[in-house]
C-alpha cells in the first residue's frame, strides 16, 4: 500500500532527525528505519498495536518506543524539519470533526478537566476537532486539536501566529475581527466571506477564495490513514502523534 512504507529518498530525509540506530559493539542498537514502517503501518491500518506484523520486532517494544518518541517530541521535531520551507503566497484555514471510537474514552481525568484529551460531543456526535493551516500547496503547517464542541474561530489566530502569508483564506466560521486584525498585522490579506449578520458587508476575493478547496483535499488525503479517519487513542498526544506521522508523509511525497 502507498505510504506504508518509507522509500530510499524519504529515509534519507528524516533519518538525521531520527533517534537510535547508531552502531554499538554488537551492530546497530535500533532499526529506525522499520520503526517508522510499523507506525505507518498502524496508521494505515488502524489496527491494534497486538496486530502488528511479526516482521516489526515484538509489538510491546514497538509501542514503548512510540510513547517515548511522543515524550522526546521526535515527530514533531521531523514536522518542523520537512515543513520547513512551505509557499506561503496564501495560507488557509479550517477544521474537521474526526469521530472518536468507544475505546477511545475513558483515560483517567487530567487537570484542565474534560476537554483536556480534546474529546468532546458535537451535533456529529462524541469526537475530537481537527484544526488546521495548510500553504499555498495544500501542505499543512499548523496542526491543533481541540474537543469535538470546539468554534472553529477558538484556535484561528494561533494557526497563522508568525506566519507572513500574502492572503488568509477560510470560510464564513472565520469571520472575525480578530483574524482579520490578525492577518492584517502580519502583512497578509484576509480573504474571508462576511456573515449575513454583519452590518457592514466587506469584499473579498472570490477568485482566490476558489483556492480554498485544497484544505479540503488535505482532510481528504489524511483520512486515508484509518487510525486517523477515526480516533482510537485515549490520549491526545498519542492521537496526534499519528496525525504528524501523516502530515510528515504528505511532505515527503
Amino acid at each position: 500500500m502507498e505510504g506504508e512504507v518509507l522509500r530510499d529518498d524519504q529515509w534519507e530525509r528524516i533519518k538525521p532527525f531520527v533517534p537510535g540506530g547508531r552502531k554499538g559493539k554488537r551492530g546497530p542498537r535500533s532499526d529506525g528505519r522499520l520503526f517508522i514502517d510499523a507506525l505507518l503501518w498502524m496508521a494505515r491500518s488502524g489496527g491494534r498495536w497486538r496486530d502488528l506484523p511479526e516482521r516489526f520486532g515484538p509489538f510491546e517494544r514497538a509501542k514503548k518506543r512510540y510513547y517515548r518518541w511522543i515524550e522526546m517530541g521526535v515527530l514533531d521535531k521531523v514536522f518542523e524539519a520537512v515543513a520547513a520551507e512551505p509557499d506561503l503566497e496564501w495560507v488557509m484555514l479550517d477544521a474537521t470533526v474526526i469521530r472518536a471510537h468507544a475505546q477511545a474514552a475513558g483515560a483517567r481525568p487530567k487537570k484542565g478537566g474534560p476537554d483536556a484529551q480534546a474529546l468532546g460531543r458535537s451535533r456529529g456526535g462524541f469526537g475530537t476537532k481537527l484544526h488546521v493551516c495548510v500553504e499555498a500547496l495544500g501542505l499543512p503547517v499548523r496542526l491543533i486539536l481541540g474537543p469535538g464542541q470546539q468554534n472553529d474561530m477558538a484556535p484561528a489566530c494561533d494557526l497563522i501566529d508568525g506566519l507572513a502569508a500574502e492572503y488568509v483564506i477560510a470560510d464564513k466560521a472565520y469571520d472575525a475581527d480578530r483574524l482579520y486584525q490578525k492577518a492584517i498585522d502580519q502583512g497578509g490579506d484576509p480573504v474571508v466571506p462576511p456573515r449575513r449578520h454583519r452590518k457592514r458587508q466587506h469584499s473579498y476575493d472570490k477568485a482566490l477564495y476558489k483556492e480554498r478547496n485544497r484544505v479540503e483535499r488535505f482532510f481528504s488525503r489524511i483520512k486515508q490513514y484509518r487510525r486517523i479517519a477515526t480516533r482510537y487513542d485515549k490520549l491526545a498526544q498519542t492521537f496526534m502523534g499519528f496525525v504528524t506521522l501523516a502530515s510528515i508523509m504528505l511532505w515527503l511525497r
